[in-house]
């Protein structure tokens, strides 16, 4: 009953997060089928392209060990044990390259599905694998079902297609038995072939039904609940109460590296104590002024007091502050909507600079 409605409460998609964690501990979608059908089709390419030159070159040398049995010694156990080894070396050279192929096609469909990677957590030792409750739901539960239904499927539904398409051949089997052993091996082949061709078939209808449905219940079983991805954006962003300092402390840092540049400022523009706009304007540097310090209030108090205090002229222009602090960002040139205004004031600035001085 609890499973059942943690299921249920399970109605958000995994994050990127909850894929990589469980890529980590191993958990990927993987299906069996799809290596049983590539390790067939393994199977079936040998036979097609291979094996009756195989049989060809194991049946010469069977022929010659019992059409001229003269030719081999049989003296000694040594002999028998070098006649062995003979047949033996014929028979690998015949089977051999049908594991190898046979383990090509499963290796590369595993790869193909996941790519593999070292993961020691499946391997550890888990006391909880012993529970007989744990492994009664395993073999009674949907997943447990599914495999029977698979199981089943192969053992009835190709079992009886197979019997349907080689009945007509049974008759004719027999027949072969006296016939020349190498129509045997060949007729032999060919039955192998059909029957391969089926089992083909019926594990690429399973081995496609297979991968969508492991990789449906792997997504199933990652989805996660609303407090789940609550607390997994928690974790990510931080504690909010640490991430609030920290934004609070880079504000800090910004104020003072911001009235630590007024003294370098051209002119403060202020609105006359709500706002105030420090600007620094020397052609060689920039194409326009530029703000290098704003700020409302306490800050724009600060601001000017510290231009005061540095003979930084100061303009009250409450509509032009207004709109500069609500506009323009730190380091940041004015826009041209600015210009005549500010420049007015660079002009006043320079002519108080350039006018001499009255002498008594």
């Amino acid at each position: 009953m609890s499973d059942s409605a943690d299921k249920e409460s399970k109605t958000e998609a995994p994050t990127q997060k909850r894929y990589t964690d469980a890529a980590e501990k191993g958990n990927v979608p993987f299906s069996r089928e799809v290596t049983v059908f590539a390790s067939t089709l393994g199977i079936y390419i040998y036979l097609l392209f291979y094996l009756p030159s195989g049989v060809a070159s194991l049946w010469e040398s069977l022929r010659d060990l019992f059409e001229k049995p003269d030719q081999w010694r049989f003296e000694s156990g040594p002999d028998i044990v070098a006649l062995f080894m003979r047949l033996a070396g014929e028979a690998a050279v015949m089977v051999v390259p049908a594991f190898v192929l046979m383990a090509m096609f499963g290796v590369g469909s595993s790869v193909l599905q996941n790519l593999p990677s070292p993961v020691l957590d499946r391997i550890a030792p888990k006391f909880s694998r012993l529970n007989p409750v744990a492994g009664f739901q395993r073999i009674f539960g949907l997943p447990g079902l599914v495999e029977f239904g698979k199981s089943l499927f192969k053992v009835l539904v190709v079992g009886i297609i197979i019997v349907i398409s080689l009945r007509g051949e049974f008759l004719t089997s027999l027949d072969a038995m006296y016939a020349d052993p190498q129509f045997l091996l060949s007729r032999l082949t060919s039955d192998v072939k059909v029957v391969l061709i089926i089992i083909l078939i019926a594990s690429a209808a399973i081995g496609i039904a297979d991968y969508f449905w492991t990789h449906h219940q792997w997504f199933t079983e990652l989805k996660m609940t609303k407090e789940e991805v609550k607390e997994e954006r928690k974790q990510q962003d931080g504690d909010p109460l640490m991430k609030q300092k920290r934004r609070s402390f880079a504000r800090d840092l910004a104020r003072r590296r911001m009235i630590a540049a007024v003294p370098r400022a051209t002119l403060v523009i202020a609105n006359p104590t709500h706002y105030a706009v420090a600007l620094r304007y020397v052609r060689e540097e920039d194409p326009a002024p530029v703000v290098i310090a704003k700020g409302a209030d306490l800050i724009a108090l600060k601001i000017r007091s510290v231009a005061e205090e540095n003979g930084i002229p100061v303009f009250e222009d409450p509509p032009l502050a207004r709109s500069m602090f609500a506009q323009v960002s730190v380091d940041s040139v004015i826009p041209p909507v600015f210009y005549k205004a500010v420049a007015e004031l660079i002009q006043r600035i320079y002519a108080s600079k350039t006018r001499p001085r009255r002498t008594h």
